[in-house]
């Protein structure tokens, strides 16, 4: 598998601050090959000697907004276990509901835009439901929880123009962490 050729913008470029707009259907050829390179690099983001090979640091997801395109469109890669891998494609999502209990990242949320250390905690739900539409322009619900419930707030998050250190107190980094749970 060839490392597909993406840019993905840093945190200091002002595009990843624009609001994404909607999708119109049937996607355009160019897009879904888009898609698919973005799959593809995730995918081999998170293969360790394909990570290495091509000196990457491990991704789970890819908004457009990421690349410099203001679109409502998302891509998630879950390696559900080793070698094995579940792919969402996400465009137009909504969060149409949530649990009350919150969850953060231990280790700290990560972004392929933020390139470098961040201390502190992003509250985030635990579960989501999302209404979205596939490829093909299908409306479908998917309920997500624990670490793809972050990962889908976080990719929508990207096409709000919010980026995951906009959530955290930059006076108080672990405020309220004793009201949420760890995963």
């Amino acid at each position: 598998m060839n490392l597909p050729e993406l840019t993905i913008l840093d945190e200091k470029d002002k595009r990843l601050r624009l609001i994404s707009k909607e999708v119109t259907f049937p996607l355009e050829e160019e897009d879904k090959k888009r898609i698919q390179d973005m799959l593809d690099y995730l995918k081999i983001s998170q293969i360790e000697e394909l990570r290495e090979k091509y000196d990457l640091r491990a991704g789970m997801g890819l908004a457009y907004i990421q690349l410099g395109i203001a679109k409502r469109i998302f891509v998630i890669v879950d390696e559900v276990e080793e070698g094995k891998f579940q792919n969402y494609i996400v465009i137009n999502p909504k969060i149409i509901s949530n649990s009350e209990e919150l969850i953060y990242v231990g280790e700290g949320e990560g972004c392929l835009s933020i390139n470098r250390e961040t201390e502190g905690i992003v509250p985030r739900y635990a579960r989501v439901t999302v209404e979205a539409q596939d490829i093909d322009g299908n409306t479908y619900t998917i309920r997500v929880r624990e670490d793809l419930s972050v990962a889908f707030q976080h990719e929508i998050d990207h096409l709000n123009g919010i980026l995951f250190t906009d959530k955290i107190d930059p006076k108080d980094p672990y405020k309220n962490q004793e009201n949420m749970r760890e995963i």
